[in-house]
């Protein structure tokens, strides 16, 4: 019966921990985006510093909600970048691999760049083991064919961790805007029943 008991104690604090170090790895990964607490008891809610009306309360929990929405516009500005930033390293490394392939050779390669918007030029490009590449703040720099296909791939690896991880920040945020709507509308709530309980007692006091 100990040894059952001991299993038990044991079984539940590996629970505990778990949970804990579940919780913990949740606010590692979602660093800097605080987390909406469910606001179970009202009551006790109501207590805390700060919380001395409902209006208060309601006020606290808005600019909780703005502040969700701040980072919400900051974090999909992040992946639409991303999202067109992912195309163009992934056309430039199809165009770099077609390059090695026809560097050994004397067959010129035809292709087209872009001038303007919407207006292309026809080019010969000669065989060469060098290219430059536009790093943007106006900065271009020249790299050997597998430098530069090294350098992309490295940075298509990151953009598109970079941007799973937004994913994930974005469906956090998400369930945090969900708690918060929660708790306004339970505070709300209890603070209608409140009026109408303070309402039916004048009522009785008057007659």
């Amino acid at each position: 019966m100990r040894v059952r008991q001991d299993e038990r104690s044991l079984s539940n604090m590996t629970a505990t921990i778990d949970n804990s170090n579940a919780s913990q790895a949740t606010k590692k990964k979602h660093l800097g985006i605080p987390e909406a607490v469910f606001v179970e008891d009202v009551d006790s809610f109501m207590k805390l510093p700060g919380n001395e009306t409902a209006d208060s309360a309601l006020r606290k929990l808005d600019e909780q909600y703005q502040k969700y929405k701040y980072m919400e516009l900051n974090l999909s500005q992040k992946k639409l970048r991303l999202k067109n930033q992912i195309p163009q390293i992934t056309q430039t490394l199809e165009i770099l691999r077609h390059m090695q392939k026809k560097k050994e050779t004397t067959e010129l390669m035809e292709t087209h760049f872009l001038l303007a918007d919407n207006v292309y030029c026809k080019a010969s490009v000669p065989p060469t083991d060098k290219v430059s590449l536009w790093l943007g703040a106006n900065v271009m720099l020249e790299y050997d064919i597998n430098e530069a296909q090294a350098l992309l791939e490295k940075n298509l690896s990151t953009a598109s961790r970079n941007l799973e991880t937004l994913e994930e920040d974005l469906d956090f945020l998400r369930d945090q805007f969900t708690t918060t709507e929660v708790n306004m509308a339970r505070v709300y709530n209890w603070d209608v029943k409140r009026r109408s309980k303070e309402n039916l007692l004048k009522s009785a006091d008057k007659s």
